[in-house]
C-alpha cells in the first residue's frame, strides 16, 4: 500500500471503527462510521531519518507504544472516513520525506547595525518629545 510516497504493508496499519459524534441522524446512534487509523512504526519500515522526521510531526498523535494515530469522523460513511484518514496520514508521512533546508546564520552588516542605530536614536528622540513639559530652571 503506497501512503504518501512509500510502499507501507497493510499489516502496519489497524483499523478500528468506533460511533461517530455529529452529523448522521439516527444513523450516528447505531452505526460505526468514525474511523481510528494506527500506523505501527516499527513494522512501517520507514527510513530511519524520515521515521524520526515523522515523529516529530506526529507530536501528540505519538503513543507510548510508537504508533501513530489518526481519528477521522468528518463524514457520514466509514469508507470516505477511512479515506479521509489514509488522506493526513499520507500528507504527514510526505512532510516528513521533505528535507529541510540547513539554515545558514547570517551577520548584519556594519550599514544595517548604523541604520538601526540611527532609526533608534530618531525615535527615542520622538518618544522624550511626548513627556511631561517641565519649568524652565528645573532639571
Amino acid at each position: 500500500m503506497n501512503i504518501g510516497g512509500i510502499d507501507i504493508p497493510p499489516s502496519a496499519i489497524a483499523w478500528k471503527f468506533v460511533r461517530s459524534r455529529g452529523p448522521g441522524g439516527q444513523n450516528v446512534n447505531k452505526v460505526a462510521t468514525a474511523v481510528e487509523c494506527r500506523l505501527n512504526l516499527d513494522e512501517a519500515g520507514i527510513d530511519p531519518s524520515v521515521r524520526e522526521r515523522l515523529k516529530a510531526l506526529a507530536a501528540s498523535r505519538l503513543t507510548a507504544a510508537g504508533d501513530i494515530v489518526i481519528f477521522a469522523d468528518t463524514h457520514r460513511t466509514q469508507q470516505r472516513n477511512r479515506e479521509a484518514a489514509l488522506e493526513r496520514l499520507g500528507a504527514l508521512i510526505e512532510q516528513a520525506r521533505q528535507v529541510p533546508k540547513r539554515r545558514i546564520p547570517t551577520v548584519p552588516s556594519a550599514g544595517a547595525k548604523a541604520r538601526r542605530r540611527d532609526h533608534k536614536r530618531r525615535r527615542a528622540g520622538v518618544k522624550e518629545l511626548r513627556g511631561r513639559l517641565r519649568p524652565p530652571g528645573e532639571g
